[in-house]
């Protein structure tokens, strides 16, 4: 393979024995040498050596996403988009000019709507949602995809009566005068609907999946840890699409798939493991849910909500079952990947977990949205590592300050106390809860506010050094699947993956400087990918 020399850059390798080199030499997908501009051309620019001139711009080794969704990102190429809709009107506009186009035999699906941004009261009502589409199905998923709207033809088409038995985990809300349904599910109720609704076609899923890739990429990604069964139809289904895209195809993102637990057996019997597969796409730990999110109140809280004296939250299994299903992946010497917002909810995994052995790679607990001092230091193993995604404070503040109340508060997305306390900490962004974007993350962490906005920061003590939020989303990324050892820094004999920018973001005097930076290349394996 022809040797290629990036340089003329100022480049960040977050290796300690050489931070900043002007120049990297990529040979077979692999940094093989790294230096000054004059040593690397006078050792490797002679024989055909491909030089690329990186025009002073900064790099990094490549961004990593430790938690997202490609299944959920590719929806929106598919779906109505709500994102960002200010009101309910404006949200049934949309809805009402999409019916128009949807004929009665086919569904209206919509996703990433939030009444939290809403300027007009509440989400519509099922009334409302018969008014605007009256002649089919719809099927609206919040933006934490923990709560969803339906109208009364959705409700028809999956048999819905007073008595049918909603999935363990799940409600669906009730008018407390008619006692009829208000058209909104939480959590596994959803079930309902989705059971009974055409699934789209494997073409149709491959092509937006793709199309969900390239955005990846495009936004300075070269790896991302995915979760997707549930929503591609299946194990089976799940690994084609991966398998013809990036191992017969084109692709080059690297992948490392979470595999939700109802699939162990089927893993089992295909012999399959954490980190079966190769360097572009791998099998990664067994996802579980522990609990909800903070919006519809499904979080599990250790104490009551602030603005809800009596709420909890939900658990999404009881202790037993949990520990069932994590000593299954234990059998199969797995880590787990659990989501859990709520301190309850941590607390509990954290619990199973001191009750069963440790494997070769680390476990996973997502969000860790509410700490507590005893399970900060809970988290401070080498077995162990928190997901965090620094773009929540942006969308969940002021109000989730609300939901738990101000003493509690300066325990909401605790990243720097975390990492004192000597946790691992991935970046990452939940998409497509948050954008795919890790700029928008990176910014997030460094100033715990929202673009356009002002202030200190939500709790500013608990700010990221612009350093440790690149960490986060580099080297973070990397111990998350244990390969520390083949990404995460700059260093001979690592994946050549490097994200260039158009601003060093080292040495920008305010971070808001961050939104407007772009991505000017993204390197995979030592090859620029095409935007």
């Amino acid at each position: 393979m022809t040797k290629t020399i990036y340089t003329n850059g100022r480049i960040y390798t977050l290796d300690a024995d050489h931070p900043v080199v002007e120049a990297v030499v990529v040979e077979n997908g692999k940094f093989v040498d790294i230096g000054s501009h004059d040593e690397m051309i006078l050792q490797w620019g002679r024989n055909g050596t491909n030089v690329v001139d990186l025009q002073g711009k900064m790099a990094t080794p490549g961004l990593i996403d430790s938690h997202l969704h490609l299944s959920g990102i590719a929806a929106f190429f598919l779906e109505l988009d709500l994102t960002g809709v200010r009101s309910k009107q404006e949200m049934l506009d949309k809805i009402k000019a999409r019916a128009a186009t949807v004929p009665a035999d086919k569904w209206l699906v919509g996703i990433g709507w939030d009444e939290n941004l809403f300027t007009d009261g509440t989400f519509p009502t099922i009334d409302e949602l018969d008014h605007v589409a009256p002649h089919c199905p719809v099927y609206l998923k919040r933006v934490c995809h923990h709560a969803y709207l339906v109208n009364s033809k959705a409700l028809e088409a999956c048999s819905y009566h007073p008595g049918i038995e909603v999935p363990s985990g799940g409600s669906i809300e009730l008018d407390p005068v008619t006692k009829k349904p208000t058209g909104l599910l939480l959590e596994s109720a959803s079930d309902l609907i989705t059971r009974c609704m055409p699934a789209r076609t494997y073409n149709e899923m491959k092509q937006a999946l793709e199309q969900a890739m390239q955005l990846a990429v495009k936004r300075g990604l070269t790896s991302v840890h995915t979760n997707d069964p549930l929503f591609l139809g299946g194990l089976d289904r799940t690994l084609s699409m991966y398998e013809e895209l990036i191992n017969q195809g084109p692709n080059n993102l690297r992948c490392n798939l979470l595999i939700d637990y109802p699939f162990l057996q089927q893993l089992k019997e295909r012999e399959m493991y954490a980190g079966y597969g190769n360097d572009k796409l791998q099998i990664g730990a067994i996802k579980i849910f522990a609990d909800g999110a903070m919006g519809r109140r499904t979080a599990l809280l250790s104490e009551p909500y602030h603005d809800a004296p009596g709420q909890y939250g939900d658990a999404m299994h009881d202790q037993d079952a949990l520990l069932q299903i994590v000593k299954g992946a234990r059998d199969l010497a797995m880590p787990i990947a659990v989501h859990t917002i709520g301190d309850k909810a941590l607390e509990n995994v954290l619990d199973i977990l001191d009750q069963v052995p440790t494997v070769a790679y680390r476990d996973r607990l997502i969000h860790v949205s509410l700490l507590r001092e005893d399970l900060i230091k809970r988290l401070a193993t080498p077995s162990r590592i928190a997901d965090i995604q620094p773009r929540f404070v942006v969308s969940d503040f002021p109000w989730v300050e609300e939901r738990v109340g101000e003493a509690r508060g300066a325990y909401l997305y605790a990243w720097k106390s975390l990492l004192k306390a000597g946790v691992l900490c991935a970046g990452g962004s939940d998409a497509p809860i948050e954008p795919v974007d890790p700029l928008l993350g990176l910014h997030a962490a460094v100033t715990r506010r929202a673009p356009g906005e002002t202030h200190a920061g939500w709790y500013p003590d608990e700010k990221l050094t612009m350093l440790e939020a690149v960490q986060a989303f580099t080297i973070g990324g990397a111990y998350a699947t244990n390969e520390e050892h083949l990404k995460g820094t700059i260093t001979r004999g690592k994946y050549a993956d490097m994200t260039v920018y158009t601003n060093d973001l080292f040495a920008m005097e305010n971070p808001d400087q961050l939104l407007e930076t772009e991505i000017a290349m993204t390197i995979i394996g030592g090859e620029v990918q095409p935007f």
